[in-house]
Parts: C-alpha cells; structure tokens; sequence
C-alpha cells in the first residue's frame, strides 16, 4: 500500500458541519409564527361602559392598542349603532342609535396583556362574562347584530307610546283629538282612536299628521 494514499481515498467527502447556530434563527421564526396570534382566532367580547360615554371609550381603546403595541391581540373595537328614522319638528331626521347603550364590542383574543390593555381603559367598568373571565359572543349573534348595523332601510321612530294623548296636525281630521293605538315603525304609520259620531274609531296617519299633547 502506498504510504501517500489519502486515507479516504474513493470516500465521497462530508459536508461542513452544519451548526445549532445557522439553522436556530428559522427554527425559532417557525415557532414565533406557530405560537403567534392569529386574527381568525380572535372572538367578539362585550365591554360595559359608563353610559353615554361609548364613543370616548372607542377612541380611547383605539388609542391604547396602538400606543402599546397591541394590535396583534385586539383587532377591532366597535360602538353598535343602527340608523332610525325619528320625527323631529314635523320633519323626518335620520339619526344613528346606539343598539346596546353603555356597551361596546370588542375583536380580540384574550390573554393577560389584552384583559389589562381594555379593562383599563378609563371608563370602561368590565367585560361581561362570569366573574373575571370574558364570555365571547355567539357567531350568530354578532352576525344578526352586524346585519341590524348595516341594515339600508332605517326603521322609524317617534316618541309615542299606546294611549299617549295626541292631536292630528294635517289631512281630513285635522284639529281632531286621540289616543294612540297600534304603531308601525316600520311603515312610519300610526293608529289613532278619534272620536266621531259619538264612538273611538281607529284612523291610519302618517307620524308627521299628528303632535303629542
């Protein structure tokens, strides 16, 4: 045998050792993007507020998830309104109200940092749920609430109320005295009982023809 011969000679040479350290970097990038939080796990919750002061807890917890950081967790914040229809001075006025006074809705997944980041936003008294743990909502009911939010034909709405007093303001029985009967909200017609020829009798208006006394 030939002193000179390399030792592996006919071998196939080996690679470079391949270390932790180059391939550590993906290997903890893989488990960040396992264990990261994900928008589609995130569940609708329901936050109590102060009431009236739905608005300012919005902008407020707006502020805070950007301000800290937590956009990864919380993802939408969302005060419940829907447009309704109400009579305002013998006028039809579009307005939008608040489905849930003195509540918000909140897309977000739950963690300690999340729970802390809403439950002190100021005037923000809690989540509903039992005790300290967040209930989420129903898939179906925040389905049937965002369909009432971006409903296109608003209902209307008049503050009257069955047997309140009124007086029709226009149309063949003007000047004519009643009490409420059925109301109609959606169609924005209202029954009134008048009294003609010595009995109530029932008379369909539109909420513009009459006035409350």
């Amino acid at each position: 045998m030939d002193d000179t011969q390399h030792p592996h000679s006919g071998e196939a040479e080996l690679p470079e050792e391949i270390g932790m350290a180059d391939i550590a970097p993906s290997v903890r990038k893989e488990i960040r993007d396992e264990i990261a939080p994900k928008p589609e796990d995130a569940r609708w919750y329901t936050i109590h507020t102060y009431a009236g002061y739905e608005n300012a807890v919005e902008r407020n917890l707006k502020q805070r998830i950007e301000s800290l950081g937590m956009e990864n967790k919380i993802f939408d914040v969302v005060v419940p309104t829907e447009k309704k229809i109400r009579v305002k001075a013998g006028k039809r006025v579009v307005e939008e109200e608040k489905i849930y006074p003195g509540y918000i809705l909140v897309r977000m997944i739950v963690d300690d940092d999340s729970w802390f980041v809403v439950r002190n936003t100021p005037r923000v008294t809690g989540f509903v749920g039992a005790g300290n743990t967040p209930v989420p909502m129903e898939e179906s009911e925040v389905a049937s609430l965002m369909k009432r939010m971006t409903a296109e034909a608003p209902k209307h709405r008049i503050d009257l109320m069955k047997d309140d007093q009124v007086v029709i303001t226009d149309g063949p029985f003007k000047d004519l005295e009643g009490k409420v009967g059925d109301i109609d909200e959606d169609r924005g017609k209202v029954k009134v009982m008048v009294s003609m020829f010595g009995r109530e009798t029932p008379v369909e208006l539109d909420f513009l023809q009459i006035r409350k006394l």
